[in-house]
């Protein structure tokens, strides 16, 4: 441990095994500590058994749930949008090859106490209950203008400058009634909010395409795709590209504490009586919690079930987004469902999770309107975490800290974090322009 390191990396969470492993293939020197004794930190998956451990004290679970070791419950459940910035990075950096991927069935939204399939294309627009026959059209054609927008071409740009009109002025120049500006600002463009409704048009735009573009990419019935077995094969895999490149990983460190010199900089990690020099830290909040403050908390509830969730065309792994006015909330509420088609469960089993950005201290009965879409549950878990942000001056301590994972269950969040980060810390953005159709071979139909 006495080596210096350019980086040091503290927690295998998702975001700084990502890192790490970007890191170590621009040549930099990395030492990645966790004091736990598992990958993953707050992006883990679960056995039955830690799941037991972790919400219930005890290391005995019910014997009717299955095989113990078939279950592999994600902690922070997201899918992964099938053309976004995680399956570029992903291809960019080579890991597809330690992991297989299989397509999600379906992505849905909730509207007047019942959910509907998310139209994405001008095609299923007209196909869509969600509109009568008069919106329809107008939906088709506003997805018409989305599908052939195109930054470099001005003539796809109907005379509206995108970076200037808000997304509110041009869902009014197609007529768009509310409810229909509802599951496309949140079931498509994946807004947590309607904040986004005064902003530039342009990120609303280009997410919808995004939508889109993922749908079409796999031909299955959302946009978005999951790896087998969960997503605690993601920090793994990260972790061994940094570990092909010359990273170092240390797993079961206590304590790791950053050292500072006497102007503030960090200068290096000391676990159990040995300190490790370095030029930068990249970490989670844990372990720096006095440079960072509390922004919110998400609520939680996973669920374990024998049967798919109800209306959802009997899907095997399936969205359900609920938009915030639906429910009179300030933020969107968030239904994720996979099962054994995914490997993360015995055959026969389904593992739900219903996510929100907590409101009040309630969480059970907060989600309660999620909860009650699924039909009967074999054991539901409660939890909740806190979620932070940075608040110290990179340049001044030489601390790079990620942000907590928020209620979303897609990655576009959680990359775009990663990207800043990677940017800070190298002063470079990373290229993720590759050929993204050489990464059809390595997802499953």
């Amino acid at each position: 441990m006495d080596e210096e390191y350019d980086v040091i990396v503290l927690g295998t969470g998702l975001k700084e095994c990502i890192l790490s492993g970007l890191l170590s293939v621009d040549g930099l020197k990395v030492l990645h500590m966790d004091r736990n004794d598992y990958y993953g930190g707050e992006s883990s998956s679960l056995n039955l058994t830690q799941l037991w451990k972790r919400f219930r004290g005890s290391d005995t679970p019910q014997e009717n749930l299955g095989a113990i070791r078939e279950y592999n419950v994600d902690m922070i459940p997201k899918f992964i949008m099938a053309n976004g910035t995680l399956v570029q990075t992903l291809i960019h950096t080579n890991v597809t090859k330690y992991l297989n991927f299989k397509a999600v069935d379906g992505s849905f939204v909730y509207k007047k106490g019942k959910i509907y399939k998310v139209p994405a294309t001008d095609v299923e627009a007209l196909k869509s209950p969600l509109m009568g026959l008069f919106e329809k059209r107008r939906a088709r054609k506003f997805f018409i203008y989305v599908q052939d927008y195109d930054e470099k071409d001005p003539k796809s740009h109907e005379g509206l400058d995108l970076s200037k009109v808000t997304a509110r002025e041009i869902i009014s120049k197609y007529g768009l009634e509310d409810d229909t500006i509802d599951f496309i600002g949140h079931a498509l463009a994946l807004h947590n909010d309607d904040d986004y409704l005064d902003q530039p048009a342009i990120d609303f735009v280009m997410r919808i395409k995004l939508y889109a573009e993922s749908l079409a990419r796999f031909q299955g019935g959302s946009p978005y795709i999951y790896p087998l077995y969960g997503l605690g094969e993601l920090p793994q895999a990260f972790a061994r590209l940094s570990a092909v490149y010359g990273g170092t990983y240390m797993l079961n460190k206590p304590e790791c504490k950053v050292e500072f010199d006497s102007s503030g900089k960090a200068i290096g990690v000391t676990s159990a009586g040995e300190t490790a020099k370095c030029k930068k830290v990249v970490c989670d909040p844990s372990y720096l919690s006095d440079k960072v403050k509390k922004v919110g908390k998400v609520a939680r509830a996973v669920c374990i079930m024998s049967h798919p969730i109800p209306d959802t065309n009997d899907a095997h792994s399936v969205q359900i987004i609920l938009p915030q006015k639906q429910l009179g909330r300030k933020s969107d509420m968030y239904l994720f469902c996979c099962s054994y088609a995914h490997n993360v469960a015995p055959k026969g089993k389904y593992i739900a999770f219903v996510s929100a950005e907590a409101e009040t201290d309630n969480p059970e009965e907060e989600l309660k309107p999620g909860i009650e879409l699924l039909g009967p549950t074999d054991e539901i878990f409660y939890h909740s975490y806190d979620t932070y942000v940075p608040t110290n001056q990179q340049e001044e301590d030489n601390c790079f800290i990620s942000g907590s994972y928020d209620a979303t269950t897609h990655f576009e969040s959680t990359v775009s974090d990663v990207l800043e980060m990677y940017t800070k810390i190298t002063g470079k953005t990373l290229d993720l322009s590759v050929d993204l159709s050489a990464a059809s071979a390595a997802a499953e139909n």
